[in-house]
């Protein structure tokens, strides 16, 4: 019987320790764990990856302190715009949501889609009709308003950026002011900067079967284009898992990660040219990315138990937790 494993990521990018108290640094941290432990517990029960990754976005996105459901951040509208993909490495079978504004929870979206329907991907008003035909009770759009992220949306307009979205990597690109710290007081201090980091969370696991699954959620790019949609809900892109290969979500440039296909990009070097997945992990992010100034990180892992979390920016909000063993948590590097 297959030792069980879980990983999850909340974001990668720009590390702002030097304005950070211990105690906001450990609010991360505790997020990170309360939502490993739970996901954890599906698998030391024999619970299925699937349920497993399922959960962990599930609370992921409960959780205002990342960029997904409750923590997603505005588009250049004022609106809040989800994306989620889920995927079971037993059968290739995936579903996904693009673009969804009334879902409080996009990857359970995305799970109805793939075992319900006979589609792969659902965007806008009809993944919304048909998460009501599901029985998934919508929310209004304000649900997804945080002061932080309000806060954040308004750092970008004042900072001129008004005609293009605020890619969630150039730790340049934005200052994070400690007034602006001040403007969001409901919500602590972030480790890594909420103006320059990608946000996205997600979660890869195999069960005691075997099995492997990954899911990812995002609330977008703050500022974006309305309409626009990227990386995460893409399969392939993302988020991926194959059985004979890899589970795989990512978090970075969007776009860069839809043009290199990254996440089946990491299982297609398992595959055809026979590397570990460390090896594919590695090549894919730090040396395909960035050729295209691709930034972000990964979190990964195959079905003999192998874990594979690189990155390369400054930080990823991280962590594993390994059958019944104590969850190991980061930021840093």
């Amino acid at each position: 019987m297959t030792l069980p494993l879980i990983a999850i990521h909340g974001g990668a990018g720009t590390i702002t320790r030097a304005d950070l108290s211990a105690a906001d640094e450990k609010k991360y941290h505790a997020a990170l764990q309360e939502i490993l432990v739970a996901a954890q517990t599906i698998l030391t029960k024999g619970g299925s990856a699937l349920d497993a990754v399922t959960e962990a976005v599930r609370l992921l996105e409960d959780c205002p302190l990342f960029n997904a459901g409750k923590g997603s951040v505005y588009t250049r509208s004022g609106t809040h715009e989800l994306d989620a993909a889920i995927m079971d490495g037993a059968t290739l079978g995936a579903g996904a949501v693009a673009n969804v504004t009334t879902i409080r929870n996009p990857i359970v979206a995305a799970r109805a889609v793939m075992t319900h329907s006979a589609h792969v991907l659902l965007a806008g008003s009809g993944a919304e009709t048909f998460a009501r035909e599901q029985g998934l009770a919508p929310v209004t759009p304000d649900y997804f308003h945080t002061e932080a992220r309000y806060a954040q949306w308004q750092r970008v307009l004042a900072q001129g950026n008004g005609q293009a979205g605020a890619l969630d990597h150039d730790g340049a690109a934005l200052i994070f002011r400690e007034s602006a710290h001040q403007a969001a007081s409901a919500a602590p201090v972030e480790p890594i900067d909420p103006d320059s980091k990608f946000g996205t969370v997600g979660a890869v696991a195999l069960d005691r079967h075997g099995n492997l699954a990954a899911a990812t959620s995002t609330g977008g790019m703050t500022n974006k284009q309305v309409g626009r949609v990227g990386d995460t809900p893409l399969i392939g892109a993302g988020c991926y898992a194959a059985n004979a290969t890899a589970a795989v979500s990512t978090t970075g440039t969007g776009e860069v990660f839809m043009r290199t296909v990254a996440a089946y990009d990491v299982a297609a070097r398992m595959a055809y040219a026979g590397a570990s997945l460390e090896q594919a992990a590695e090549q894919v992010v730090m040396q395909l990315l960035p050729a295209y100034e691709g930034r972000g990180g990964l979190i990964a892992v195959d079905a003999q138990g192998n874990l594979a979390l690189p990155f390369n920016t400054e930080g990823m909000y991280r962590g594993y937790a390994r059958g019944s063993d104590t969850p190991v948590t980061a930021i840093y590097r």
